[in-house]
C-alpha cells in the first residue's frame, strides 16, 4: 500500500494545488493592478496640484523683482513642486525615479532607503517668459498596499482550503458510507460459509446497482464452487473404486503360473502405468481441495517437530539416503498440519528423484525458511518448474504435480517458494511470513 491514496483524497489534493497555483498567480497580478492604479492616481493628483499652482500664480499678476521673489519662496517651501524658467514650451511628460525621502527621519536617511517617487513636469508662460513646473508624490504607500492586500487574501485562502478540506472530508464519509459497507462486505466474505452476499440498501443508484452486480457475481461463484465442491467428492468415490478393482485383478492376474514372461511383463507394465494413473488422480483431487478452500483448519506449527514427524513417516524411503537436518533457528508458522506434510514430503521426493542414491541431502530450517538442497548436474527449467505436467528437466523428464501443489499450499498460506541452482546444488527454499 506504500505510496497509494484513496479516492477521496485524490480530488482534493488536485483541488488544493489548483487553489494554490491561482493564489501565487494572483500576487503579481495583485502588484501589476494596484501598482497601475496608484500610478494613475497619483499622476492625477499630480496634474490637478500642477494646474491649480499655474493658477494661483496667474492669479497673482505679479511681475519683475516680485514675480521671481515668489517663485523662490514657493522653491522654498515646496520642494517637490519646483518652478524654473526654460526656454521653450514643451509637452508635459511624467517620470519614476527612486531617492532617499528628504522628509524621513534621519535613521532611514542613514540607513540608505530609498523611495519610490511618481513625478509630472509640466510647461506655462507667464509674462513672456516659459515656466516648468515640477510636481512629486511618493508612490511608497502602494507595496504597503499589496503586502495588506496579499496577506488578507492568504488568510482567507487558508480559512476556506481548511474548511473546504473539512467539508469535503465530512460529506464525503457521508456520500461514500455505503460503497464502504460493501467493501468491507466483500473483504470478509468466504466462499467456504456458503452464505449469500447481505449487503444494505442505499438510496444511491450507483451504490445500488454496485451491490446488486456484486451479489449477481457472489452468487453464481457460490454456485460454481458448489459444484466442484459435489464434483471432487464424487471424483474422489467413483474413480478411486475402479482403479482400486483393475489394480486388484492385475495382481491376481499376474500371480497365474500359466503366464508366459511376455505376458507377465505387459502386465507389470499396465499395472504400473495404472499406478502413476491413480497417483495422479489424487494429487488432481488434492489440487481441486486445495483451490476450493477445503484446508482451512490452521494451527500453529512448530516446524522442526513436524520435520521430525515427516522424516519418521519416511524412513522406510529414506533409509539408504544420506540426509542431513539442520536447524539452526526454531520457526513456527500458522497453517494447516495436513498441508505442511504434503508440501515437506513432495519436496523431500522431488529431492530424492533428482539425486543419486549416495548424494547427499540436506534440510535447513531457518526463524522464517525452510531450506531444501540436493545434487544434481543439470538446472531444473524453472518457466515449467510449478506448471502441472510440465517437464523441467530434459535429463529427467516429468515432475508430475508434486511442486504444482507445493506451490498452491504456498500460495494459499500466503507464503514465498523459489528455487535456485548454484554450483551443482538444487535449492528449494520456503519463505515464510514474520509472525
Amino acid at each position: 500500500m506504500g505510496g497509494m491514496i484513496k479516492l477521496l483524497d485524490k480530488p482534493l489534493k488536485t483541488f488544493t494545488t489548483y487553489a494554490l497555483v491561482v493564489l501565487l498567480c494572483s500576487i503579481p497580478v495583485y502588484f501589476v493592478m494596484i501598482d497601475f492604479i496608484w500610478v494613475h492616481e497619483i499622476n492625477e493628483h499630480n496634474r490637478l496640484v500642477a494646474e491649480a499652482t499655474k493658477k494661483n500664480i496667474n492669479r497673482l499678476k505679479l511681475d519683475g523683482q516680485e514675480l521671481s521673489a515668489a517663485i523662490e519662496l514657493w522653491n522654498t517651501l515646496q520642494p517637490e513642486a519646483k518652478i524654473q524658467p526654460v526656454s521653450r514650451l514643451k509637452a508635459d511628460s511624467t517620470y519614476s525615479i527612486y531617492r532617499k525621502d528628504p522628509y524621513r527621519k534621519e535613521v532611514y536617511i542613514e540607513a540608505g532607503e530609498y523611495d519610490r517617487f511618481q513625478g509630472l513636469v509640466t510647461y506655462f508662460k507667464l509674462n513672456n517668459q516659459v515656466y516648468s513646473l515640477t510636481v512629486e508624490a511618493n508612490v511608497e504607500e502602494s507595496y504597503e498596499t499589496i503586502i495588506a492586500i496579499t496577506a488578507i487574501t492568504v488568510m482567507f485562502f487558508i480559512i476556506l482550503l481548511v474548511g473546504f478540506i473539512r467539508l469535503n472530508k465530512n460529506l464525503s464519509r457521508k456520500i461514500w458510507k455505503p460503497f464502504y459497507e460493501t467493501l468491507a462486505h466483500v473483504k470478509h466474505f468466504s466462499l467456504t460459509d456458503n452464505k449469500p452476499a447481505q449487503f444494505v440498501p442505499s438510496n444511491i443508484v450507483e451504490f445500488q446497482e454496485l451491490n446488486e452486480s456484486i451479489g449477481k457475481l457472489i452468487e453464481g461463484n457460490l454456485a460454481t464452487f458448489k459444484r466442484q465442491k459435489e464434483f471432487t467428492e464424487n471424483a474422489s468415490h467413483e474413480l478411486q473404486t475402479p482403479l482400486a478393482i483393475v489394480q486388484s485383478k492385475l495382481d491376481l492376474l499376474i500371480q497365474d503360473d500359466a503366464l508366459s514372461a511376455a505376458q507377465s511383463q505387459l502386465i507389470e507394465e499396465t499395472n504400473n502405468a495404472l499406478s502413476r494413473i491413480s497417483r495422479i488422480n489424487k494429487n488432481l483431487l488434492l489440487l481441486a481441495k486445495i483451490e476450493n478452500q477445503q484446508f482451512l483448519d490452521k494451527q500453529i506449527i512448530n516446524m522442526s517437530a513436524a520435520l521430525k514427524t515427516i522424516m519418521d513417516l519416511m524412513s522406510g524411503l529414506l533409509y539408504t539416503r544420506p540426509i542431513t537436518v539442520q536447524i539452526v533457528e526454531e520457526c513456527s508458522v500458522e497453517a494447516n498440519s495436513t498441508l505442511v506434510e504434503i508440501m515437506v514430503t513432495n519436496l523431500l521426493m522431488n529431492a530424492v528423484r533428482y539425486t543419486s542414491e549416495d548424494a547427499p541431502i540436506t534440510i535447513a530450517l531457518l526463524a522464517n525458511q525452510l531450506i531444501i538442497l540436493n545434487q544434481g548436474q543439470y538446472a531444473l527449467d524453472k518457466a515449467k518448474l510449478f506448471g502441472r505436467f510440465s517437464a523441467v528437466s530434459l535429463q529427467t523428464p516429468g515432475s508430475g504435480l508434486g511442486l504444482s501443489i507445493v506451490k498452491e499450499i504456498a500460495d494459499q498460506h500466503g507464503w514465498y517458494i523459489s528455487y535456485s541452482f548454484d554450483n551443482g546444488m538444487h535449492s528449494f527454499a520456503v519463505e515464510f511470513p514474520k509472525r
